[in-house]
């Protein structure tokens, strides 16, 4: 970012007027290092470099302060369920304990703070989200019996689809994380599931059907972070932001998989964005930041106690996740306020005017909100993948209606 480019290009008329959502899930970073160094990391090598800046692991004081921020906000909103999902970088590189030490110090925090408030309590659901080459049998029997879930972050469910996945020496990473996957597969209580980034340069359906093998819960296809500024592979720079790509590349590799999943596996094996596209269509309220105009309901934590906006934020320029706030000297509630936060949690009025005219903004809901960025405008623009998502959502249409004009439900 630029000198003269403003620091908070975040579009909020008056955020005033914004009626704050509660959150309801907090990221929390465990370790600001990872031991692979994926070539399509956009926190390790994006624009932002403040990662380099950050304490390697959170601090006790920083957990405890973190812990009581949380129960805070539960209890002044009355809230009976929360998510903390332990990130990094590589959240297992200091081993089990930290996790486990983090996760029971906000759930006692939170167990302590709604006493007498929530009846009934707040259930504090955990996840670690981990590149799987750390997880050995007595980690995972830990990690369970704390009712710590695990996420595995993948390219898919072979060697030959995760060559982009190394570590510092360029060696693979794959043998460690399929011994990872089929200790997970075996403990289903504890599997959250699978995170895939799209790679429009494997096949589609070699990458969903070995995701399958794998036995997962659930599997979330995630779109590769780009912008208006720094467009992702396959998708041609624009002369203007928000005009419309003439091809769908991320569109078209997402209905092909789309056509495997609905036809076959939708009702055993759940991949989230086709679940939500689906939902939304027929008139649910999106869970996701990614598609819908549910408000966002996510902060994050850094190791040094800094409350950020989402990471992807990240792949736009220097400091575009950050908020200036900290768990020592202020609350979540302040957080809401934010311009940021503020902005995404507008929906509908929070939009492009290209996307207010179009016939899916209802389910499209402009996309991920980092995706949206150019330079010296911000974050009001339809996404750069705004053909590829309209794509998805038509071809996910159309199956649905020749699904009821069939007469045959199912979902």
């Amino acid at each position: 970012m630029t000198m003269d480019e403003p620091r908070w290009p975040h579009r909020v008329l008056d955020p005033d007027a914004v009626r704050p959502v509660p959150l309801r899930q907090f990221v929390l970073k465990v370790h600001s290092r990872c031991n692979l160094a994926c070539t399509y990391c956009y926190i390790y090598r994006g624009q932002d470099a403040s990662w380099r800046e950050r304490p390697t692991r959170v601090a006790e004081d920083t957990v405890r302060r973190t812990a009581r921020r949380i129960a805070e906000h539960a209890a002044a909103h009355r809230l009976t369920r929360l998510r903390i999902d332990l990130h990094g970088g590589e959240p297992l590189l200091g081993g089990a304990g930290p996790v486990l030490a983090y996760a029971a110090e906000v759930r006692r925090a939170v167990r302590e703070a709604v006493r007498g408030v929530v009846p009934g309590g707040c259930e504090v659901v955990a996840t670690v989200q981990t590149n799987g080459t750390l997880l050995t049998p007595r980690t995972l029997d830990r990690l369970a019996a704390a009712r710590v879930s695990v996420g595995l972050s993948l390219d898919g469910g072979a060697a030959r689809l995760n060559t982009r996945r190394t570590d510092r020496r360029g060696r693979p990473s794959w043998p460690a994380v399929a011994a990872a996957a089929r200790l997970l597969a075996r403990r289903p209580a504890a599997y959250a599931g699978i995170l895939c980034t799209v790679d429009l340069a494997a096949d589609p359906g070699d990458v969903y059907r070995s995701l399958l093998a794998l036995g997962p819960p659930g599997i979330d296809l995630l779109l590769p972070h780009g912008n208006w500024a720094a467009p992702p592979p396959g998708i041609a720079p624009a002369p203007v932001p928000g005009r419309r790509a003439r091809s769908t590349p991320y569109g078209d590799w997402l209905a092909e998989v789309f056509d495997l999943w609905w036809d076959a596996e939708r009702m055993r094996t759940g991949v989230r964005l086709f679940e939500e596209i689906v939902a939304l269509l027929l008139g649910a309220q999106s869970t996701v930041e990614s598609v819908g105009l549910s408000p966002m309901v996510a902060v994050v934590v850094d190791t040094d106690g800094s409350i950020e906006q989402t990471g992807a934020l990240r792949s736009a320029y220097e400091g575009a996740s950050a908020t200036g706030l900290d768990v020592f000297h202020h609350s979540f509630d302040q957080a809401l306020r934010h311009p940021g936060v503020a902005a995404r949690q507008l929906g509908a009025k929070g939009l492009a005017p290209e996307c207010l005219a179009c016939p899916v903004r209802e389910v499209c809901g402009g996309g991920n909100y980092a995706h949206r960025y150019a330079p010296y405008s911000g974050f009001l623009h339809p996404s750069i993948y705004c053909a590829d998502l309209e794509r998805l959502i038509r071809h996910v249409a159309a199956r649905l209606s020749e699904t009821d004009k069939a007469g045959r439900g199912g979902w």
